[in-house]
């Protein structure tokens, strides 16, 4: 199934969207918010199919989608959990900072706890406060799950995932080392996170789900110049590893969403990179400076994944930086 959410209230209106992307119609009936369906999947999945079925035959009444009227899959959340899958990146901005070896980066994941109240819709306009504070996009996948119990294993934990989905996570890169250094965590240095309009089930990507691990590219276009397209397969840790890791002192709820992290070979000069950080940490260790600039206000970010008929998987993310 392909899922959106039409802007409608803080959480939306669920709707199901035709498999050529080219309609969608309203699940309400069903259920009436993802965030509702994801709480009682195993009863409402497969009325959302039946549903969908009905799309595609042309018995249920839809109209022409329209990203500009749908907001995230879950326009907010419980739960916002980001991960550093690709170790490649984390191990190439050790290099360019000199930064001192995390013992366990290799052997546990790294996660953060993101602000998951409310998710920037994936035409909407992106606004900071200043330039100065170092504007970044990144390009990664995530999962949306439904209950997870605690101390599930990473076999089991592949099950629990419900939906997939393509993000932009925001950073302000220049108020991130204070953060780190307190111990405590991003907050101010991780502003709201965009997703792309569709949530696809892992059967809707074929051979291209495998493993926990979503093998398709990530591209990233800056002000229309493709900035990089590294391969999502890349990960060192698949999502049953990092809902394993999430789930290992506490219960997930039905609708927590787990990030990758920047999509990564740690190639900025080669297929480019989904995050500036990165390219910048190339600079350092080739020129001995970064030179490429963090985004300016009026600069367009687009992110999007095509499948190999060059067809928007889940649709764009495309957004303009603005002074707030």
């Amino acid at each position: 199934m392909k899922l959106a959410s039409r802007k409608s209230g803080k959480d939306g209106e669920l709707m199901l969207v035709s498999d050529d992307r080219g309609r969608w119609a309203s699940a309400a009936a069903v259920a009436p918010t993802l965030q509702s369906a994801l709480q009682r999947w195993d009863d409402v999945a497969p009325l959302l199919q039946q549903l969908g079925l009905a799309l595609e035959a042309g018995a249920l009444e839809s109209e022409a989608f329209d990203p500009v009227l749908a907001a995230c899959p879950l326009p907010r959340a419980y739960q916002w959990l980001d991960a550093s899958a690709y170790l490649a990146h984390g191990k190439l901005m050790q290099r360019a900072f000199k930064l001192e070896k995390n013992a366990q980066s290799d052997a546990t994941p790294l996660m953060y706890q993101g602000g998951s109240d409310r998710f920037i819709a994936p035409t909407e306009d992106v606004p900071y406060r200043s330039e100065s504070d170092g504007i970044d996009f990144e390009g990664e996948f995530a999962v949306i799950v439904d209950e997870v119990k605690m101390g599930t294993d990473a076999a089991v934990a592949l099950s629990h995932i419900k939906l997939v989905m393509l993000a932009n996570d925001w950073s302000l890169r220049a108020l991130g080392p204070r953060e780190m250094r307190s111990g405590f965590g991003f907050v101010q240095a991780k502003p709201a996170t965009s997703f792309a309009s569709l949530a696809l089930t892992p059967d809707e990507l074929g051979s291209a789900w495998h493993k926990g691990r979503l093998d398709l590219t990530v591209r990233v276009w800056r002000d229309g110049v493709l900035f990089g397209a590294p391969p999502g397969g890349a990960m060192d840790y698949d999502f049953g590893q990092l809902i394993e890791h999430a789930a290992a002192t506490r219960t997930l709820s039905a609708g927590t969403i787990i990030g990758s992290g920047t999509v990564s070979v740690g190639d900025p000069f080669g297929v480019g990179s989904s995050c500036i950080a990165e390219r910048r940490g190339g600079e350092m260790i080739e020129f001995g400076e970064p030179r490429t600039e963090y985004l300016h206000f009026g600069e367009r970010v687009r992110v999007e994944v095509l499948n190999s008929q060059g067809v928007s998987v889940f649709g764009a993310i495309d957004q303009q930086v603005v002074r707030g």
